[in-house]
This record gives structure tokens, sequence and C-alpha cells, in this order.
């Protein structure tokens, strides 16, 4: 059956592409940011970056009070583990930033909207993966902030930090930097849309990611391609490859040439419940109320992490087995998703309306109307309201996207299988659609 061949391809990690797709973008970066602010139908939007997702609760509680003074009081969490503050209102630019740089989240007002990197959320909590991001995720992001050049980088650039266990594999970052056991705590390091990568000394790791990106905007700029991606790049296959370990050489890193593992990969978001020393939930359709943020923020020893999966990891060291499952009870009575088996691990939206002039639904309501149906699903859904598809997470899953006529177009998407495609006139018929791309 396509559904089960579809979910059962799933499970499997993509690693970088080696179909690169030539781009040519006609027009500027509209990526949001927080002093470059999106006017959405429900007031402006903000995009605040959290490098790694990494907030400490001092962040956490001042982003929730920004949220309450200047928006609607909702954290909304993106596919890049970066928070979303909507419903901003008129001329408050000035203030929001000023907050922001009070609370540390605006280091480098020019490097902004280039501070995108996500990291594997569970390093150092739970006994797995080869080694702990936080030094490399530091001395990234303390570099970025401090070049030049790196300003001029789009606002959908993405560096990915993998600790060993290969959960930024899937995620389509421009440069990815993943942790690899033996020799003297050694990385791999690889560009864009690559199937092969280069081992390097781990101390490097941070400093050779930011020279790849940096090299990136000279061919761009050497070139005159209208590109904002590394994989956007009409590059000859190898040719990444070279540049790369050409660039790295020229500064003195030294690299040799390896594929890209094939496993183990540990693919997807964390599973919720308690894993190590953190609790993990997960946040329906990537909105959390006040509520539920200061109960996460309460609960956490230090700092929250967000996920690229629109969730939290909770850090609890020391706690007792007893306490944390109270505390992990103390998220689920807010509504958060502690539950491995829920039908909203299954389930993704992008805000639709009435936030969006450009949706032709209010496909979050209308998610909600098919969550059962998409429970039983043996792959994720993801709700969007044109083809533009916002938010919508990397990987197989099925596209429901809304039509100019009212309805829904279901869409069954996997790596190498042909996509198969079902009309939808109403949520209450899921059921129905999603059989309908089951031969």
């Amino acid at each position: 059956m396509m559904v089960g061949m579809l979910a059962a391809m799933s499970t499997a990690p993509v690693p970088p592409s080696s179909q690169a797709t030539a781009v040519s973008r006609d027009r500027g970066d509209a990526c949001p940011g927080t002093l470059k602010l999106h006017e959405a139908d429900d007031g402006a939007l903000a995009r605040v970056r959290v490098p790694g997702g990494v907030l400490s609760t001092a962040q956490a509680r001042a982003l929730s009070a920004i949220a309450r003074r200047l928006g609607d009081g909702e954290l909304h969490l993106t596919s890049r583990g970066n928070v979303q503050l909507r419903g901003l209102r008129a001329g408050c630019g000035a203030e929001l930033a000023a907050a922001l740089a009070g609370a540390g989240l605006l280091p480098s007002p020019e490097h902004e909207r280039v501070r995108n990197v996500v990291a594997s959320p569970l390093s150092g909590l739970d006994g797995r993966g080869v080694r702990e991001l936080r030094p490399w995720l530091t001395a990234l992001d303390a570099a970025l902030c401090a070049s030049p050049a790196a300003r001029a980088l789009s606002g959908r650039f993405l560096f990915a930090l993998d600790d060993g266990r290969g959960d930024m594999a899937a995620l389509g970052a421009d440069v990815t930097v993943r942790a690899v056991s033996g020799g003297a705590g050694d990385a791999l390091i690889a560009a864009g849309a690559a199937d092969r990568a280069l081992r390097i000394a781990g101390d490097d790791a941070p400093r050779a990611a930011l020279l790849i990106a940096e090299a990136f905007l000279r061919r761009v700029r050497e070139s005159g391609a209208r590109v904002w991606r590394i994989a956007e790049l009409d590059l000859p296959p190898g040719e990444s490859l070279r540049w790369v370990r050409g660039t790295l050489a020229d500064h003195g890193i030294g690299s040799v040439p390896e594929r890209w593992p094939d496993g183990p990969y540990e693919t997807g978001a964390p599973p919720p419940g308690i894993t190590g020393s953190a609790l993990c939930v997960q946040a329906p359709l990537g909105r959390l109320t006040a509520a539920q943020w200061q109960e996460a923020t309460d609960a956490a020893e230090g700092e929250l992490r967000l996920t690229p999966w629109r969730g939290l990891v909770v850090p609890v060291p020391g706690l007792s087995a007893a306490a944390a499952s109270a505390a992990l009870g103390g998220l689920a009575r807010t509504g958060l998703v502690t539950d491995p088996a829920s039908p909203w691990l299954r389930t993704g939206a992008c805000i639709g309306r009435p936030g969006c002039a450009k949706s032709r639904s209010d496909v979050r309501a209308d998610a909600i109307r098919g969550l059962a149906a998409a429970g039983r699903s043996r792959l994720p859904l993801y709700w969007s309201g044109c083809e533009r598809r916002c938010g919508r997470p990397p990987g197989d899953r099925i596209d429901v996207v809304a039509a100019p006529d009212g309805g829904y177009r279901l869409t069954g998407t996997a790596a190498g299988q042909p996509p198969r495609t079902a009309s939808l006139d109403h949520p209450d018929q899921l059921a129905g659609a999603l059989a309908a791309i089951t031969p």
C-alpha cells in the first residue's frame, strides 16, 4: 500500500541529497526578523532567532512578557527552533528591539536574521551522541556575529550542528557539522546538497562552517547568481566538495573526503516524555500559550531548548524520577503533548486564516477537525493555506493544501516514489481521502 510504503520510507533519514536544483531569485529576501517585521493580517510578525534553540530561563520569561505586552501573548515555534511573535501592535518596532536587546536576544543587529543554527536538542542530556554541542554552538554564533561578510547571508541560510546521533541529517541545512567517533574528536562537514563530506578536526568545526558560508557569498558575488542557499547553486557533481575543501585548505584547515554516514540515525523530534535528564513535549501546531510557556519555564533548570520540530526540551538535571514525573504531569495539564501516541505528533499547519491574507482557509481549525484521522495515518500531515506551504518541515509527509474551490488537495510524497493525490471537500472526510491515496 502506498501509505504503508510512504510511512516505511519516512522512518529513515534523508541525508543531504546529491541532486541540487539551480534557482534564480528575482526579488530580495523578505524573510522576517526582529528589526524587519512582516505585516500579516493579524498584525506585525517578528521572528526571533534562537541559535541552537537555547534560551536561558530569564530570556524565556522576557520573551513571554514581550509577547503579552506587544503581541497576541502566545509564542509560535518554527521549524528551525526559532520563535515568532504575532499580532504585534503598530509602531512597536523600537520598543521590541530594545526589549530583545535587553534580554540578550539581539547581540548584533546587523546579524539578527542570519543567526539560523539548529542543533541536536538533547545533546548532553541523555547520554547519547558523541560530543556535547554547546562549545560549537557558542563559538559559531560568536563567529557569525563577528563576521562583516556574514551580514549578507539570506535569512533562509541554515547551519546544523549534530552531536553524532544523526537527528540533523534530514533538515536540509546549508552547512551541516556532525560529530563522529574516532580520531581526536573529529567532525564531518558537508555543504548544501552533497552525499560526501569532509572529515576535519572537531575544534576547527565552528570556524570551518563560517568559512564555507563566506565562500558561498563570494561565489555568488563573483558569478552573479541570484540564490540564497548553497543547494541552489548550479554546480557540477563533485564541485561543491572541491571548493569547500579548497576554502578550508586556504585557511589552514586540513580535511579528508568521506561519505556521509548511512546511519545510525535518530530521526524526528525527541519522543514526548522523560528522556535522560530532560522533559520532552510538543506544542500543538507549534503554538504555546503564556500559561504553557510559564509552566515549562518554571520546570526548567536554567534553560529551555526549542526543537526544529516545534517542541520543547526542558532540562531537569538532578530531579528525582518522582519529581520529573510530577513536572511532566504539570506540562500535560496545560495542554502540551506528553503522550507519544498523541495524534498531534502527526499534524502540523501554517498559520492560515485569519492571520494570513494569502491563505484560502482556516487550516488550523480544519486540522483540529481532522485530528483523529491524522492520528491513524502512518505518515505525518501538514495543512497549508496555499501552495507556498509556509513552515512545512522537510521530509516525507502528506501535504493538505487549500484549493481555490474551498476544498483541499492531498498529496502523499516520498523520496523515489511518484506522488499520489486526492481531493478533500471537508475535513470530516479526511479518513476517506487518506484511503484514496492508498492503492
